[in-house]
């Protein structure tokens, strides 16, 4: 049976994070750049069971009812998040509730906000503890350059969508901002979003950049210093998203010695792409990447791109350092 779960996985917003994955892989209203899985395969608004609302809530059980009781404080959220949007599965309001019925554990939903226009997904998301939208452009054409959306997709809908969101949704609302160098870091553009953020009480303001390889390799990070003065331009309840090296102690703890050296291994023979580790250790890709996450600030792999694939290498270099 196919695993729709995944982790307990060390989250530089949520803590350790027991992820559900709701659709099939790559399927997204939106194709953005950054996107560390690589480039949607299935760009659709179709709302349908993508994956069966029974085998999710049957995974889920079984992960919480195994876990003895020292160990479920490791789990902070339960997390909708994945291969895609998961506000594609027509059937994410009922799992939700029924998410809530099986533990106390609270239950975040990560979206890109694309379909918050939509009354059926806004009242579907209403269960939900926290729900985490993204905006990454303050305006139409940045819109289109970043997140490169589905043709249907229309950006003021997109802004009056998280606004309707916000008036009905009594949860908490964390918006993150994806910061790509010289594309949408101008003045100009931290003004618009800070008139756009003005108008929707959001609880957070969460500013993030490119820390993993992105889909399309000229998607480049901005350095601490900007996205400081970024956040001094917006202001109120407005945070940088932590380094993940704060959760690395931890992180190392609760991950298995077993499937990093199986990782390690696979990537020692020969360079690999996530696909090739996730197929064949049969692991979630966004799993693979946490531990890759790990093994990179050990520094003994590194990565490189070749005819737009990202490839995973050994890094001898780094294992002769510690020497």
């Amino acid at each position: 049976m196919k695993k729709h779960i995944y982790g307990p996985v060390p989250s530089r917003r949520l803590g350790f994070s027991l992820g559900v994955d709701l659709v099939s892989y790559k399927t997204c209203s939106f194709d953005c750049i950054y996107c560390q899985l690589g480039r949607t395969t299935n760009k659709t608004i179709e709302r349908k069971e993508y994956v069966k609302k029974d085998k999710v809530l049957a995974q889920i059980e079984q992960e919480i009812s195994k876990r003895p009781a020292s160990e479920k404080q490791k789990i902070d959220y339960i997390t909708l998040a994945g291969s895609g949007e998961p506000t594609l599965n027509s059937t994410i309001g009922k799992i939700i509730k029924e998410i809530k019925k099986l533990t106390e554990i609270p239950l975040a939903v990560l979206t890109n906000g694309s379909l918050l226009y939509n009354e059926e997904v806004r009242r579907d998301l209403l269960s939900a503890d926290l729900v985490l939208p993204s905006l990454d452009a303050a305006d139409s054409e940045t819109f289109q350059t970043i997140n490169c959306p589905h043709r249907s997709l229309d950006f003021s809908k997109i802004i009056q969508g998280l606004k309707d969101f916000r008036r009905e949704f009594k949860g908490l609302i964390w918006l993150e901002i994806m910061f790509i160098k010289d594309i949408n870091d101008s003045l100009k553009e931290i003004e618009l979003f800070k008139s756009i953020i003005s108008g929707i009480e959001f609880d957070k303001i969460q500013l993030n950049t490119v820390i993993r390889p992105p889909s399309v390799k000229s998607a480049f990070p901005l350095d601490i210093d900007k996205l400081k003065e970024i956040k001094d331009t917006l202001g109120k309840n407005c945070e940088i998203i932590p380094d993940f090296r704060g959760l690395q102690k931890e992180a190392q703890d609760i991950y298995s010695e077993d499937i990093k050296s199986q990782i390690l291994e696979i990537i020692k023979r020969r360079p690999v792409t996530l696909s090739d580790i996730s197929t064949s250790l049969g692991i979630h890709r966004n799993e693979v990447i946490k531990y890759l996450s790990i093994l990179e600030m050990k520094d003994e792999i590194e990565i490189y791109r070749y005819e737009d694939l990202q490839y995973y290498e050994y890094k001898r270099a780094g294992l002769n350092d510690e020497i």
